[in-house]
This record gives C-alpha cells, sequence and structure tokens, in this order.
C-alpha cells in the first residue's frame, strides 16, 4: 500500500510563488513516474505536470508551462511542483499521484496512476 501526502498549499496574491511537496510512505517511488493535477471548484479534472522515473523527462499543461516546475526527490522518496507566477485561475485542489507502471514515460493520463494522495488547496487572490 502507498500513501502519499501533499503539502505546502495555501493562500497566495496573484505573482506569487508556492512550492508543494507530495511524499510518499510505503514504497519507494524511485522507479514510477509521478504527476501532479489540479481541480478547481465546478471544473474538470485536469493534468498539470509529470516527471519520470528519473526526472529526466517532464511535460506540463499549456496553462502552467514556463510558470511550474516538477522536480523528484528521490532522498526524501518525494516530488515537488514549484509554482511561479500564480494567476487567480490557478486556484484548486492539487493532487500527486503515482504512475500504475515502471516510470520510463511521463503520463498525463489520469488512468496512468493508481494512487493518489489527499489534494492539498492552493488559492490565489488579492
Amino acid at each position: 500500500q502507498v500513501q502519499l501526502v501533499e503539502s505546502g498549499g495555501g493562500s497566495v496574491q496573484p505573482g506569487g510563488s508556492l512550492r508543494l511537496s507530495c511524499v510518499a510512505s510505503g514504497r519507494t517511488l524511485n522507479v514510477y513516474s509521478m504527476g501532479w493535477f489540479r481541480q478547481a471548484p465546478g471544473k474538470q479534472f485536469e493534468f498539470v505536470a509529470c516527471a519520470n522515473r528519473n526526472g529526466a523527462s517532464t511535460s506540463y499543461a499549456d496553462s502552467v508551462s514556463g510558470r511550474f516546475t516538477i522536480s523528484r526527490d528521490h532522498a526524501k522518496n518525494s516530488v515537488n511542483l514549484e509554482m511561479n507566477s500564480l494567476k487567480p485561475e490557478d486556484t484548486a485542489v492539487y493532487y500527486c499521484a503515482k504512475s500504475r507502471d515502471y516510470g520510463n514515460m511521463c503520463y498525463q493520463t489520469i488512468e496512468a496512476y493508481d494512487y493518489w494522495g489527499q489534494g492539498t488547496q492552493v488559492t490565489v487572490s488579492s
């Protein structure tokens, strides 16, 4: 059994920054891809970013490309999401997820992931 716990959410003004962290217990994440997804009120669940098992391959949604950075920390069994130049439309609950298969690739679809964290709220407002 894998448990993923996100942290680092909060409230910031537009243009601000936050760093989300997702720490795993129960299994090492080193061989899996990891992803971040989000869901805003009244909107569909959407892909944000992913990184393959060694972090060499990453992918971002167009809406966050150039502002968000995903990174792996194998020593801490975690994955992070650095979010800069935040906009009100980034307001959502953010979830991390572990890939179902070994992570040579980076996956953008929900179906590719089998374990999810409980989510952390990010609110961007003036």
